[in-house]
């Protein structure tokens, strides 16, 4: 039985808490919104908490042109936008979100960006009997001329997690099989990462000094991150042949000392005024600790779990 309440969450105000016998999300309404809280009943948050608002962008450089206000990341999961730019990406999301419950879930609504002009949906839905969750992602174009972007869903994790990202198998003969995006402030030699042949192991570590980004136009389309003896996986719709953000990339992934998120992407797109882009998430949570990080015991996770 899927249960929809208002609660009082933290310093997050307002918020709702959908569950059933065995998980629950609460997404904000005061702010955002952000499914800020995705545990086991009585588990620990897989989702990273912002409850000291450490990570906030104000500056007049970027916030002049909404007429001031202060964007926070708050933790846990958002829509964005991509390629990412200032101002346009730090939008203060800071208002009350409209809330249409449905029969699993919820539709979270937060006013019109007034100088973007987009209108952000994020549609919450709890299947009844598992932990299974799917997200639909929608960025509406409300301004009168065409705009292009992509769908951007970016969910950011607890500290001190383990995440672990596939890389393309399929044989391409002499053709390149899989593209690699790195951003200016991406060291190769991070300690953070484990470079495998077939994933990707990335890192949280609070003590690390710097940031690290990377990206890659994944044929499997999930990750995986580990933390506090629970698996959280990601899962993400693709489109074959699509244009995708920032060289063709459809999973991108960053951490600093706080978190680690995880973001999939729509494929980038021009949108007419008044139609949308849609881009949808499947996750699902499980009690399953880190295992020995070799390629074997990676292989077997995944055929437990994808």
């Amino acid at each position: 039985m899927i249960t929809k309440k208002e609660i009082q969450y933290k310093n997050y105000g307002k918020c709702l808490e959908i569950s059933n016998d065995l998980v629950r999300l609460v997404v904000t309404t005061e702010l955002g919104p952000r499914i800020i809280n995705f545990s086991f009943i009585d588990g620990e948050n897989i989702m990273f908490e912002d409850i000291e608002r450490e990570m906030t962008m104000s500056d007049s450089e970027h916030t002049a042109a909404f007429g001031g206000g202060t964007w926070y990341i708050y933790g846990g999961h958002r829509l964005w936008t991509s390629p990412e730019a200032a101002p346009r990406s730090y939008y203060p999301d800071n208002d009350p979100v409209e809330v249409t419950l449905t029969e699993n879930g919820a539709v979270f609504t937060p006013p019109v960006q007034v100088w973007n002009q987009y209108g952000y949906t994020l549609e919450v839905s709890l299947a009844e009997n598992s932990t299974d969750v799917t997200i639909l992602h929608r960025v509406t174009n409300h301004a009168g001329w065409e705009v292009t972007l992509a769908p951007w869903a970016i969910t950011v994790l607890s500290t001190g997690g383990t995440e672990i990202i596939p890389q393309n198998t399929r044989d391409t003969g002499l053709l390149g099989n899989r593209l690699l995006a790195l951003w200016p402030y991406a060291k190769m030699t991070d300690p953070r990462v484990t470079w495998g042949d077939k994933y990707i192991i990335l890192r949280q570590d609070s003590e690390a000094e710097g940031n690290f980004k990377l990206g890659l136009d994944s044929e499997h389309a999930f990750a995986m991150y580990f933390n506090h003896g629970d698996l959280f996986i990601k899962k993400y719709a693709t489109v074959d042949g699509a244009p995708y953000p920032d060289g063709g990339m459809n999973f991108e992934t960053y951490t600093n000392r706080l978190f680690l998120e995880m973001e999939s992407l729509g494929p980038q797109q021009t949108i007419a005024p008044g139609a949308s882009a849609e881009h949808v998430e499947y996750w699902s949570l499980h009690k399953e600790a880190l295992p020995a990080l070799d390629e074997e015991n990676l292989d077997q996770v995944v055929k437990r779990y994808v």
